[in-house]
């Protein structure tokens, strides 16, 4: 059993964010940090929206094979007569549909854990991710994020809570910026209203 250390100030540590607070609306403070981070933000009013909004880009980029392993996600789609997604060969399929934890406003970030049933690898692995997620989920800061990861899950906490920042991109091959090396080359959130 392991036993944390004191902070040796503990006035002076953690209690306040380093951060200002935004101005913006959360949402606002989001799409303009993600889509200046290469991701694409598309924000629906409510599922019907989403549907429609989804079906375009699928038929648009000529997408067939969609992985999607969270069941609230294929009923949810199913509704609106999206049919065929796949829970097998991530590695093969052209784009992967999950959903979030939470998303940070300050960095544009997508947290992502593997409590979802989604698992650790969807949202990796796919050429394309796309992440369908709540309002109510937005938080400011990184801080804020995990302090709600904590309170839900409180002593059974999520094996990896990883943190999604745009497309995949890197700039160690000659200093030129490179896209989707690492991890999916888009990136696209769907924010609804619940």
């Amino acid at each position: 059993m392991s036993a944390s250390t004191p902070l040796p100030f503990p006035a002076g540590e953690g209690n306040s964010s380093v951060f200002m607070a935004t101005r913006n609306e959360l949402e606002m403070e989001f799409a303009t940090h993600f889509t200046g981070l290469l991701g694409k933000f598309i924000y629906c009013a409510d599922s019907s929206e989403l549907a429609l909004q989804l079906s375009v880009l699928v038929r648009d980029l000529g997408w067939n094979k969609i992985f999607c392993n969270e069941k609230k996600l294929v009923d949810l789609l199913g509704e609106f007569g999206f049919a065929g997604f796949t829970n097998k060969d991530l590695a093969g399929c052209d784009v992967s549909i999950t959903s979030c934890e939470y998303l940070v406003a300050r960095t544009g970030s997508i947290v992502l854990s593997s409590a979802k049933e989604s698992g650790r690898a969807a949202s990796v692995y796919a050429p394309v991710h796309v992440c369908i997620a709540y309002v109510d989920q937005l938080v400011y800061d990184v801080k804020d994020a995990l302090q709600l990861i904590k309170d839900e899950h409180g002593g059974n906490l999520p094996s990896v809570v990883s943190f999604a920042t745009g497309a995949s991109r890197t700039a160690d091959i000659e200093k030129t910026l490179v896209v989707g090396v690492h991890g999916p080359g888009e990136v696209y959130l769907f924010l609804l209203e619940r």
